[in-house]
């Protein structure tokens, strides 16, 4: 609907290895990405999976936040460090705030480093993301 470019793993085939090869599998498709929207649901709740990919994400200073719809699972604390959506209306500003950081990033790139105009445009991510969300 926001033509937002996506990686699903459960749509992979190679994501269901195990042990040092789905490691290396995450992580080569998480260096393929510039932000991590974090589906936390009774199926991930209890996975190591997520909180590894969030710190490769948090390391990588992309845009992070987390997705907990429809309230079957309570956020933990940890994950409230960084924006958290609820809603599909929560979705939609996300996807504002997304674009946003996008465009914010190619700008800094210009007259800063990558690195520093990652950290900076990720800073302005959720702040403004928090900011739409009441948080």
């Amino acid at each position: 609907m926001h033509r937002i470019e996506s990686y699903l793993d459960v749509f992979d085939v190679n994501a269901a290895g195990t042990g040092d090869a789905l490691a290396d599998h995450v992580k080569a498709e998480m260096g393929n990405c510039t932000q991590l929207l974090a589906v936390v649901s009774q199926a991930t709740q209890g996975s190591w999976w997520v909180p590894w990919e969030i710190g490769i994400a948090t390391e990588k200073d992309y845009p992070l936040a987390t997705y907990v719809g429809g309230g079957a699972v309570s956020l933990p604390d940890y994950l409230r460090k960084w924006p958290y959506l609820q809603t599909h209306v929560d979705l939609d500003r996300y996807a504002a705030a997304s674009k946003a950081a996008a465009n914010d990033f190619e700008i800094k790139k210009r007259h800063l480093t990558e690195d520093v105009a990652r950290i900076r445009s990720t800073k302005e991510f959720h702040r403004v993301l928090k900011s739409s969300l009441g948080q």
